[in-house]
C-alpha cells in the first residue's frame, strides 16, 4: 500500500461504516486539540528531548499524519473551523476591519460563533451523541455562544485565553464554568501562579475527562469528548509534579503534563474495553508562538515562522488518528489533511451525512469514501487567501509576517528565520507571479523555485474555482465594547462574584497582525 495514498482508515479491518447494520453502536469520537503545540513538539516528529513517550506510543500504535493542517494561524477561528467543517471565512470567524488580519474572540468582542451554523455536536446528536468539552471553548463569550447553546450536552472550562490577572475594575477575570454557570474565575479560584507556572488546570481538566468517559461507558452511550487543555499557551502552566521536569524549560513542562495525560485517557479506554470503539485524533490549534519561545513558546520543526503567519510554521500541525483494531498500527499518511476533515470524518464514522445546504470544506477521510487526488490546503489570513498548497507545491500570492511597527516593538513572529521578499513586514501581493516552493524539497521555504509556469497551470484552476464559488460570512470578529466583558457570568449571584457592568461603548476593534 503506498503511503502517499493511505487515506485515514484503509487499514482498517471491518466492514465499511456503510455496511454496518444499524444496530452496531457508534463508536465513541475523542478529539484532543492543544493550544498553541507546534509540530516539532513531539518526539515522534524529531523533538531531541523525548519527553512525549504517549503520544509517541499512540503514534507507533495509530497512524501519523505529517502533513496535517489547520485553518487558520489563530485560535479562534481554527477552532470554529473543526466544530464547523468550514473555514473562517464561511463560518464568520474573521475580521474585514482591515486586510489580511488575524481576529479571535478577547473578552471585550462582541461576536461569536453565528446561529447559522451547524456545529459537530449538533450533528452528532442524531445518533444519540452526548458530548462535552473540556477546556477552552474560544467561540464568544456571550450567553448565546457558549457550548451548551450549541449543541454540547457537558461543559468544564472557560470561554477565553487564560490570560490575567486583572484587577476586576478596568478589567474582569475569565471565568470558569460547569456547564452553564461560572465556578469562579482564572487567578482566584482557579490558580494559575505565573511567577512558578504551578496550576492544576491540566490535572483537572484530565480528570473532567475521564468521569466522562467512565459515566458515559456505564450508560452505554455514544459519546464525545472534545478535550482542549490549554497548557501550551502563554503564560505555560503545568502542576507541582511536572514543573522543572523538562530538558526545555517551563514549556516543556507543560508538555510533560499534556503528553502523561494522553497516556491515562487512553489507558481508560483500554481498562474499560472500549479502545476498540472509540476514534481518538490529537492535534493543535496553530503552530508554536515563536513570539514567547523559548521559555513559553514551542517548536514548528524544520518550518518558517509560527503562529500568526502563513508559513508553514503557523498552520501545520502535529496530528495522530488512534483506533485500535480499525487503524493498522505504525502507518504514515502523507495525504493532505486539515482540522475540518475532523468534522465530516467524525460525521461518517457515526453514520451521519454532512449538511447539504451549506459547501462544506472537510473532506471525508474514511475508506467508504474514494479518494481522488490531493485535495488543496488554503492559507488564509483574515479575509485574504494568501497561499494554497497542492501536492507538493505551495504557492504564496501575498506575504506578510508582521507590520515593521509592530516588528519594531519586539514583536517577531519569525525570530533567526528572516527570509528576503518572503518574510516580509509589508503586505506584498505576488498574484500575477506567486512565490511557489516545492515543500518536499524546500520545507523550509526559503529557495522558490525557478520553473514554476508548470506547477501554476494546475495551481491557478483550483484557486479560480475556489474564489468563484467563495460567499464569505458575515463577519462576527469586527466590534468589541468593554460592556460585554465577562463582569457578571451567569452563576456569579450564588458565588458573590458579579461585578458592575459599564456603560456600552462599541468600537471597531483594532488588529494589528
Amino acid at each position: 500500500m503506498s503511503p502517499l495514498t493511505l487515506t485515514l482508515l484503509s487499514a482498517i479491518t471491518c466492514c465499511s461504516l456503510a455496511e454496518q447494520s444499524s444496530n452496531v453502536s457508534p463508536p465513541n469520537i475523542i478529539i484532543m486539540l492543544m493550544d498553541d503545540m507546534g509540530w516539532g513538539d513531539l518526539g515522534v516528529f524529531g523533538q531531541p528531548s523525548k519527553e512525549t513517550p504517549n503520544l509517541d506510543a499512540m503514534a507507533a500504535q495509530g497512524m501519523l499524519f505529517p502533513d496535517f493542517y489547520t485553518a487558520n494561524p489563530l485560535c479562534s477561528p481554527s477552532r470554529a473551523a473543526l466544530l464547523t467543517g468550514r473555514l473562517p471565512v464561511r463560518n464568520g470567524f474573521y475580521t474585514t476591519n482591515a486586510h489580511a488580519r488575524n481576529a479571535y474572540t478577547p473578552q471585550e468582542i462582541v461576536g461569536g460563533i453565528s446561529q447559522d451554523e451547524i456545529l459537530l455536536p449538533q450533528m452528532l446528536k442524531k445518533k444519540g451523541y452526548v458530548s462535552k468539552i473540556v477546556g477552552k471553548w474560544h467561540l464568544g463569550h456571550r450567553p448565546q455562544y457558549l457550548p451548551l447553546e450549541n449543541g454540547f450536552d457537558e461543559w468544564f472550562g472557560a470561554p477565553n485565553c487564560h490570560f490575567g490577572p486583572y484587577n476586576n475594575s478596568n478589567r474582569p477575570n475569565i471565568p470558569m464554568y460547569n456547564d452553564s454557570e461560572m465556578l469562579g474565575r482564572y487567578y482566584e479560584e482557579f490558580k494559575i501562579d505565573k511567577k512558578t507556572g504551578e496550576s492544576n488546570l491540566t490535572q483537572i481538566y484530565l480528570l473532567e475527562g475521564l468521569d466522562f468517559i467512565n459515566r458515559q461507558t456505564e450508560a452505554q452511550r455514544p459519546f464525545f469528548l472534545y478535550w482542549a487543555a490549554d497548557a501550551t499557551h502563554a503564560p505555560v502552566y503545568a502542576s507541582k509534579r511536572f514543573l522543572g521536569k523538562s530538558q526545555r524549560g517551563r514549556y516543556g513542562d507543560a508538555v510533560m503534563e499534556l503528553d502523561y495525560s494522553v497516556g491515562q485517557i487512553l489507558s481508560k479506554l483500554y481498562s474499560l474495553g472500549i479502545e476498540n470503539n472509540t476514534f481518538v485524533f490529537f492535534t493543535s490549534d496553530n503552530g508554536a508562538a515563536l513570539i514567547s519561545a523559548p521559555d513559553e513558546g514551542g517548536s514548528n520543526g524544520p518550518f518558517l515562522c509560527g503562529k500568526q503567519t502563513t508559513f508553514e510554521g503557523g498552520m501545520r500541525e502535529p496530528a495522530i488518528a488512534w483506533w485500535p483494531g480499525h487503524i493498522e498500527e505504525g502507518t504514515v499518511s502523507f495525504q493532505l489533511a486539515n482540522v475540518m476533515d475532523l468534522f465530516t470524518t467524525s460525521l461518517a464514522l457515526a453514520g451521519i451525512s454532512p449538511p447539504d445546504d451549506r459547501i462544506m470544506d472537510g473532506l471525508d477521510l474514511t475508506p467508504s469514501t474514494p479518494w481522488t487526488g490531493h485535495q488543496p490546503i488554503f492559507y488564509y489570513r483574515g479575509n485574504e487567501l494568501m497561499a494554497v498548497r497542492l501536492g507538493q507545491y505551495k504557492a504564496h500570492y501575498w506575504t506578510w509576517s508582521n507590520s515593521w511597527m509592530e516588528f519594531k516593538n519586539g514583536i517577531n513572529f519569525c525570530p533567526g528565520q528572516e527570509v528576503p521578499g518572503v518574510t516580509t513586514h509589508t503586505q506584498k501581493e505576488h498574484t500575477l507571479q506567486p512565490i511557489i516552493f516545492h515543500l518536499g524539497r524546500d520545507p523550509g521555504e526559503k529557495f522558490p523555485i525557478r520553473s514554476y509556469l508548470d506547477v501554476l497551470s494546475r495551481i491557478s484552476p483550483v484557486v479560480e474555482q475556489h474564489k468563484n464559488n467563495l460567499v464569505p460570512g458575515l463577519p462576527q470578529l469586527n466590534m468589541c465594547d468593554v460592556a460585554v466583558m465577562n463582569w457578571a457570568p451567569a452563576g456569579c449571584e450564588k458565588l458573590g462574584k458579579c461585578l458592575k457592568v459599564p456603560k456600552s461603548d462599541p468600537w471597531k476593534c483594532d488588529w494589528p497582525h
